[in-house]
Parts: C-alpha cells; structure tokens; sequence
C-alpha cells in the first residue's frame, strides 16, 4: 500500500478538528497541500525510476492540466495555456457549466493526479491519493454535489491535457533506433559502474511547447578533441576537472551532493551491488517551487501557477538540451581521464549515462531560475530543503539565479561536467528561460506575484 501524508499547518488541524463539517476551504484551499500533491507525484517519479528526461514530461502535462482548472476558475487573473502551448488548440479546454457549484482547487488537485496518474502508470500510482483527497473534502464539508461537478469538470479538463500528451511522440520514439556507440577518441561511450545504454537519444524529436524548434538557440561546438596539445583548450578543460577532483573540499563536496538529483545511484561494494533513488532535477525544482510559493505567502492559484511555469521551462530546457547532446556526442571526463591519463581516477559523483556537452542540469537550472525570477522577483532569498529527506543539509541561496550559479560548479565539483560545458549551458538555459517568460502570457495583472 502506498503511504499517504497530507501535510497541514498544526493550528489548521486544531482549528478543523473543532469545526470538520464547515472548514473544506480551509483544508482543500491551502495551497500547502497542492504542495504535497506535487510531492507525491515527485515520489511516484521516482519510485518507479523515470529519468529525468521524462519525468520532466510527468511533471509538466500534470501541472498544465492543474493550470487550466484554476484558469477556467479565475479568468479575471489567469489566461489559458490553450493557443498558446503548440498544439494545444485555443478553445479546447472545456468552460465549466455556470450552473453548477465547482470547486477549482479541488478540481485542480484531481486533474494534476489523474494527469500525473495517466502519463506514469495507466492505473493505481495515484489513486490511492485521489480517493484520500476525496474523503478529505468529504470530511470537512464539501457537499457530494460539488464534489461531483468539481471531479467532473477536472476529468473533462483532464481528458483534453491527455489527448493532447498522445501527440507529442513519446510513445513513437519509444520504438526508434537504439543510440550507435561508436568507440572513437572524443566520442561518449556507456561510463562505469552500470555501463548504461544512452539515454534518451531521440528526446530533441518530442515536441516543444513554447520553443519553435529543439534547435532555436544551438550552442557554439564545444572544444575541438585534442590531447596532444597541452596549451590547448580541451586539455587544460581535461586537467582542470581532473586536478580539481583530486582535492575537493568539504564544501565543494556538499555542494556536489547537494545538486547531485541521481534517480538512481549504483552502489557497487565488491559482488554487492545496490541503488540508491533521490529527486532527479526536475523533481528538485519542482520542490524549489513549492518551497519559494510557501515563503512568498501564494494563494492557491498563484501556486498552481509557479509551479505550471516552472514545468513549462524545464520541459523545453531539456529538449533543448537533448538537441545539442546527440549533435556533439561529447565524451565524459571519466572516459577520457581514464583511457588515457589515469586509469584508477573517478569522479566524486556517478556519471550519467548521456553525452556530456551541454550540461542538462546547469541548462534546466538556468532555464528554471529566470522563470521563477519572473513570478517570485529576483533576489529573492531561500532556503532548499529538498535534499533533508535524503539526509543532505540544507543550502541558502540570494536568489534563483544564484542558485543556478552554485549548481553550475556543482557539476563540474561532480566531475561529471567540464566547466566549459556548465558555463555554456547556463548562458543558453538563461536565453531558453527567457524566451520561455517573454512569450507566454499567463497572468493577467503586471508584476511579480510577491510584490502583490
């Protein structure tokens, strides 16, 4: 069975356990327990070992199903997504009915659920929560009339957010050709201990959803393969990484951990091996959200709204990304320090299992940093909890941006990434941010929502 927490407020809980039958607003309206919504689809994800290619798509078609309800439900303050996003045709989204009683937020937490149900597992990873959610309102007042016109307008909404996800040829490049390895100096090879198959090698064919192409902003080529020559740029980028390992600090370390979001970590001890799952990046982002709406004071919508455009971004950040990976098919520092350097030298964190150039967690981080800039205002100063679950300390951030700066070395303490590659991949995750916030129109009022 799966576990279930609904995380509220103590005076919240004293004050409905006092007065259940009248207090629905107080229970469902809290956007604290949208929140652990997102969490639980955050624990579906990576319980069930998405990557974090794809768990950008499981987040995104949930939050843009929650979006619309809350659209719908306050057009005087938010703007539909519907011709806008491609594809997804304006006027397709369902008007609720004027004459019944709808509650959004609740029709928001369903359609989020049965999205993030519906593009993870067909049946059973979210129900289980739906029907908790369900009694909860239940239980503290909600009649079973509006109950019902709130799960009827959410699957409606949810129906067309579906249709729509069908045609993003997910499900097509699950049939396309494997990756061809070719063992050439310069090239990615599968990286040790797993020996991982590539990752993804077809994701720049999925379908953007503000982006025009997975190639509108194409990086510059990164750094010509040459170790023979010592004074030039890639085998100083080689033994800048190599030598930075060799003698990491205490910090470095825990800022490498920190940003580190492996899904799935093999353990290897002896004949002994074993994984170790945390929050890939999208996951981390998506609690950043939540974490950045809780201290700003959000309402619901507003939540629901931060966390839609955090999906947005990072979706198309890693289509982007996924684009330049498979055109340069970059070889990681292991495999090159390795073969021809210094056969016993290993990266502090486990190498990935994709090309290394771009960066796709510096470019997510980027991408997502100018989005939450945009709704939240910059400088705005933090604290990210998400990693205490996994027993890593917390860090403090000046601002979203700041944090996309400490998560641009944190590769590169990894030893995953050359700094070259997270420096470029912080530039073009920016240009993708900010094309991302210049063209959508999703609130209505000018400004940033924590100056409101």
């Amino acid at each position: 069975m799966r576990r279930i927490i609904i995380f509220l407020p103590v005076t919240l809980l004293l004050i409905t356990a006092c007065n259940k039958k009248e207090n629905y607003k107080d229970v469902i309206h809290n956007p604290e327990l949208y929140s652990d919504v997102v969490h639980e689809l955050n624990t579906v994800v990576m319980g069930n070992n998405f990557s974090p290619i794809v768990a950008s798509r499981n987040y995104m078609y949930a939050s843009v199903a929650a979006y619309e309800v809350i659209a719908a439900g306050y057009p005087d303050m938010y703007e539909s997504l519907a011709g806008q996003l491609h594809e997804l045709n304006a006027n397709s989204i369902p008007r609720p009915d004027t004459t019944k009683k709808i509650d959004f937020e609740m029709a928001a937490i369903i359609a989020f659920s049965r999205l993030g149900e519906a593009v993870t597992f067909p049946k059973g990873s979210m129900s289980y929560y739906i029907d908790s959610i369900k009694a909860l309102a239940k239980d503290h007042g909600m009649t079973e009339s509006m109950l019902k016109n709130s799960i009827e307008y959410a699957d409606a909404v949810s129906a067309v957010i579906l249709d729509w996800s069908k045609t993003d040829l997910y499900k097509e490049t699950r049939t396309y050709p494997k990756y061809n390895v070719r063992d050439e100096p310069g090239r990615w090879v599968p990286t040790p201990p797993a020996y991982t198959p590539a990752m993804e090698p077809h994701w720049n064919k999925i379908r953007p959803l503000v982006l025009d192409s997975a190639d509108q902003f194409t990086p510059p080529p990164p750094p010509t393969y040459d170790l023979n020559n010592k004074k030039g740029k890639y085998y100083q980028e080689v033994m800048l990484i190599k030598n930075a390992i060799d003698s990491l600090t205490k910090e470095q370390k825990h800022i490498a951990d920190f940003w580190d979001d492996n899904p799935f970590k093999l353990n290897v001890s002896g004949h002994i091996m074993f994984g170790t799952k945390k929050f890939s990046p999208p996951g981390h982002w998506m609690s950043i959200a939540g974490i950045a709406a809780k201290k700003a004071n959000f309402d619901f919508p507003a939540t629901v709204y931060a966390y839609a455009l955090l999906a947005i971004t990072q979706f198309d950040a890693f289509i982007h990304c996924w684009d330049e990976k498979y055109r340069s098919n970059y070889a990681r520092p292991e495999t090159v320090i390795n073969k021809y350097i210094d056969p016993d030298w290993s990266p502090y964190l486990q190498t990935p299992p994709f090309p290394e150039y771009t960066c796709g967690h510096s470019t997510v981080s980027a991408a997502n940093a100018e989005a939450l800039t945009y709704a939240l205002g910059d400088n705005f100063a933090y604290t990210d909890t998400s990693e205490l679950e996994f027993g890593i300390a917390s860090r403090s951030y000046k601002s979203f941006r700041d944090a996309a700066v400490e998560n641009n070395w944190a590769r590169f303490y990894g030893g995953i990434h050359f700094h070259n590659s997270c420096i470029i991949s912080t530039e073009y995750g920016k240009k993708v941010g900010d094309f991302i916030i210049t063209k959508l129109k999703m609130r209505k009022k000018a400004g940033h929502l924590s100056d409101n």
